[in-house]
């Protein structure tokens, strides 16, 4: 595993909001692959 990815799972692992940032992140990846797709596939957001 990458340094910065045994950062970021050290810091969720410690915080007391690990939660919160796991939904954030949870988020963020999320969207990221939908824009992905979407600038794959051409389709718009929601769009089937």
């Amino acid at each position: 595993m990458t340094k910065p990815m045994m950062d970021l799972r050290a810091l969720m692992e410690k915080s007391a909001d690990a939660d919160l940032l796991r939904e954030m992140i949870g988020f963020a990846a999320e969207r990221l692959m939908e824009l992905e797709v979407g600038a794959k596939t051409g389709a718009d957001y929601g769009e089937k």
